[in-house]
């Protein structure tokens, strides 16, 4: 049962309403996320900002939602995890092989499992990484505007796991769940 209501785009007004609109042209439906983040329309906004400048960086789209995955497994996310397995097999077509060793923080690259593992050491240690961590992906060949991708990218999966794990948001995509999932 969800916590939080996921609004009804058709019924949505201002700021809210704007928001979905530019959602539906570009994906065409609004995900139960974002109409559950709509309640907040500075919130949707802020994400809606933050994803859209990520998805433009150096890391690319497949890294980013191979990210995603190692973020939201971290976090028991399952809507997240249902998310970016859709998006990352059906729009950023990525092998579902690939798409299972990225919730393990894993891949058959090393530099993509370099980012992986340095962004589950992120989540793990809540920001408070050592120079040994730094220096690690920095020897994997990650350059400083890198880095600071692969933190802005935990930043984002953090706020989409922890709101919809405290929203439990219905799950609008097919469901996968964590490895060790919780029902709250």
């Amino acid at each position: 049962m969800t916590r939080l209501k996921a609004l009804n785009p058709d019924e949505a007004t201002g700021k809210t309403k704007e928001l979905f609109n530019a959602i539906q042209s570009k994906l065409g439906v609004v995900p139960n996320m974002m109409r559950t983040m709509g309640n907040s329309p500075a919130l949707l906004e802020g994400y809606l900002n933050l994803s859209g400048a990520l998805s433009h960086g150096k890391l690319g789209a497949k890294t980013g939602e191979l990210l995603a995955l190692a973020i939201s497994e971290k976090n028991n996310c399952d809507y997240c995890l249902s998310a970016h397995t859709y998006i990352g097999e059906k729009l950023v077509h990525i092998d579902a092989e690939a798409l299972n060793n990225a919730r393990s923080a894993n891949s058959a690259d090393a530099k993509t499992a370099a980012i992986l593992n340095f962004a589950n050491v992120i989540t793990t240690k809540q920001g408070m990484v050592s120079d040994a961590d730094v220096n690690a992906i920095k020897e994997a060949g990650l350059t400083d505007g890198e880095i600071g991708e692969i933190v802005g990218h935990v930043a984002l999966n953090v706020l989409t796991n922890y709101f919809n794990n405290i929203a439990k948001t219905a799950i609008d995509f097919p469901v996968v769940r964590a490895y060790n999932s919780v029902e709250a």
